[in-house]
């Protein structure tokens, strides 16, 4: 394997690969939280709707939601230079098994964080109104 011994070349090819990573984390967080979305709403109307009326999906709330959602997006496209980051400061030996499993961990931890929205829906649900 080909190690590259310069400092900086091996921060390039870091910040070129974490780069060419950024497209798929983006469609991946924008397929997540479309899916999440139409998890809590068809669990919403499903599991609390019977019990409590007041839950209810507007025009606004989408866009609200849609909204809070482009911001969290954006915070974890800056949690993203974690990832660059992480591969400099302890992948000393430029593994790219190390840097995948370092991107595998972040996407499936980001792409996981907008399920928890429908899940406790699922939740509430047990606690507050199954009987």
């Amino acid at each position: 394997m080909f190690v590259i011994e310069e400092p900086i070349e091996r921060n390039h090819l870091i910040k070129t690969w974490w780069t060419q990573k950024r497209l798929k984390y983006n469609i991946g967080l924008i397929l997540a939280g479309i899916i999440a979305f139409l998890l809590y709403a068809i669990l919403g109307s499903i599991l609390i709707v019977p019990h409590d009326p007041d839950f209810e999906i507007t025009l606004f709330t989408i866009a609200f939601q849609g909204f809070g959602y482009f911001i969290m997006i954006l915070i974890a496209n800056l949690f993203y230079y974690l990832g660059p980051l992480t591969d400099r400061l302890i992948n000393k030996d430029n593994s790219e098994k190390f840097r995948k499993n370092l991107y595998n961990l972040g996407f499936c931890f980001s792409v996981g964080l907008p399920f928890l929205i429908p899940i406790i829906i699922v939740i509430q649900y047990f606690l507050l109104y199954a009987k």
